[in-house]
C-alpha cells in the first residue's frame, strides 16, 4: 500500500509519498509552481486536483491523473456572468459522487462533472441571510469573503453543507436549489445583525461512520452536533485557546477528534512557542496534549485550516503542515510525531491518500 500526501505551498504542489511502512520521498514542486491554496486526492476517479490562483494568470484548477508525474489544468467555466463580480481564487475544492466541487472568491461554488476538464456555477446562494452584504467590496477583509469549503453527505449527492467565510454554515438538501443556515448554538464575540448568520467558522468535519456526528473548529471554540449540524454544542472547555484552523475526525470512532490550537492573536502560532496536537477520545469532554517528537522550544508554528489530515488505516496515521515549510507525520493516531518533509515553501493545505 502506498500512502500519498499532498502539499499545497505557496509555490506550488508537492508529493510526498512511501511504500508500505519505508521511508519518504519527496516529489515536485508541481503546477509550475502557482499559489496552491488546496491540493486533494480523489481516490474514485484516481486524480490530485489543486485548486491554485495567481494574481498575473487568475484562478484555476490543476489536475493529474498519474499520481503528479503529468498536470494539466482548465478554468474553463471558472467566472462570474455579473458585470464586476471577480472570482479572485478557488479557496477550496471536494471530490464526491463523480463530481468535483470548487469553492470560490466571491461566494460561490462551481462543480465539473467531467474529471475538472470544465466547470459550470451550481449556485451563489443568492438570498440567504447576508448575501445581499458580502459580495460589497465595502465589506471585504483582505483576500475577500468566499466559500473555503464543502462538506458533502456520504451517500446522497444532493446534499452537502458550504461555508462561507466569516458568515456561516449553509446546508443543501437539493443540490444547491436551496440552503438553510445551520449555525444555532454557535457563538460570536461581535455584535450580530442577524443570529442565524455572522459566525467565523474554519473547518467543518463529519464523522466517517456517523453521518450526524460533524465537529468545527470555530474563530470561538471548538464545537460538535449530534444532529447533523442542525445545532452545536461548544466543547472549547480544556484546551489551551478557543481559537485554530484545522480539525480532523477519526474514521473509525465518533468521538475521537484532533485539532490543533494557536493563539488567537494576529501572529497566529502554536502557544508559547511549543508545538501540539489535541486530541480528544470522548467528543470534546476531556482533551489530550501530544507532543512527542515535535519541537517544544521557539517553535512559532502556525497551521492552516487545511492544514491537517487522516488516513483511514486501522491505525490511522495523521499528518499537518506548517505555515513555515514542515510537515509532520504520526503512525499511532497522533500519540507520536516525526518530521517527514523540512524546507518547504510555506504550506496551505495536507491531505492524504492510500493507493494500491
Amino acid at each position: 500500500m502506498r500512502t500519498i500526501v499532498l502539499v499545497g505551498t505557496r509555490k506550488g504542489c508537492f508529493v510526498l509519498e512511501r511504500e508500505g511502512d519505508g521511508g519518504w520521498t519527496t516529489r515536485g514542486p508541481y503546477c509550475e509552481g502557482w499559489p496552491v491554496f488546496h491540493a486533494i486526492w480523489d481516490a474514485e476517479g484516481g486524480t490530485i486536483f489543486a485548486a491554485a490562483a495567481s494574481q498575473w494568470h487568475g484562478a484555476s484548477v490543476w489536475r493529474s491523473s498519474d499520481l503528479g508525474e503529468t498536470w494539466a489544468q482548465s478554468s474553463e467555466g471558472l467566472a462570474y456572468e455579473e458585470d464586476g463580480l471577480k472570482l479572485s481564487k478557488i479557496s477550496g475544492l471536494t471530490a464526491a459522487h463523480g463530481r468535483v466541487f470548487a469553492g470560490a472568491e466571491n461566494p460561490g461554488v462551481f462543480a465539473s462533472e467531467d474529471g475538472g476538464e470544465t466547470w459550470s456555477l451550481v449556485t451563489r446562494l443568492e438570498g440567504q441571510p447576508g448575501s445581499d452584504k458580502w459580495n460589497d467590496p465595502a465589506n471585504q477583509p483582505p483576500g475577500n469573503l468566499g466559500v473555503p469549503a464543502i462538506l458533502p453527505h456520504p451517500t446522497d449527492p444532493e446534499h452537502w453543507w458550504a461555508i462561507v467565510q466569516g458568515v456561516g454554515i449553509f446546508e443543501t438538501t437539493d443540490g444547491g436549489g436551496s440552503f438553510t443556515p445551520r449555525n444555532e448554538g454557535l457563538r460570536a464575540d461581535w455584535p450580530l445583525e442577524d443570529p442565524r448568520v455572522g459566525y467565523c467558522v474554519h473547518k467543518l468535519v463529519m464523522s466517517p461512520v456517523d453521518e450526524t456526528r460533524l465537529y468545527q473548529q470555530n474563530h470561538v471554540g471548538m464545537h460538535r452536533s449530534d444532529d447533523g449540524g442542525q445545532s452545536w454544542t461548544e466543547i472549547t472547555e480544556g484546551l489551551p485557546t478557543e481559537f485554530g484552523f484545522p480539525a480532523a475526525a477519526h474514521p473509525h470512532d465518533r468521538d475521537t477528534f484532533y485539532v490543533i490550537p494557536v493563539d488567537p492573536g494576529h501572529g497566529r502560532t502554536m502557544p508559547e512557542g511549543r508545538a501540539a496536537v489535541w486530541r480528544t477520545r470522548d467528543a470534546g469532554s476531556t482533551w489530550e496534549r501530544h507532543d512527542e517528537g515535535l519541537p517544544q522550544r521557539d517553535a512559532y508554528l502556525g497551521v492552516l485550516r487545511e492544514g491537517l489530515a487522516i488516513d483511514t488505516r486501522d491505525t490511522p496515521g495523521l499528518y499537518f503542515g506548517t505555515s513555515t515549510g514542515q510537515v509532520f507525520a504520526s503512525d499511532d493516531e497522533g500519540e507520536s510525531w516525526a518530521e517527514i518533509a523540512s524546507y518547504l515553501p510555506g504550506i496551505r493545505s495536507v491531505e492524504v491518500g492510500l493507493v494500491g
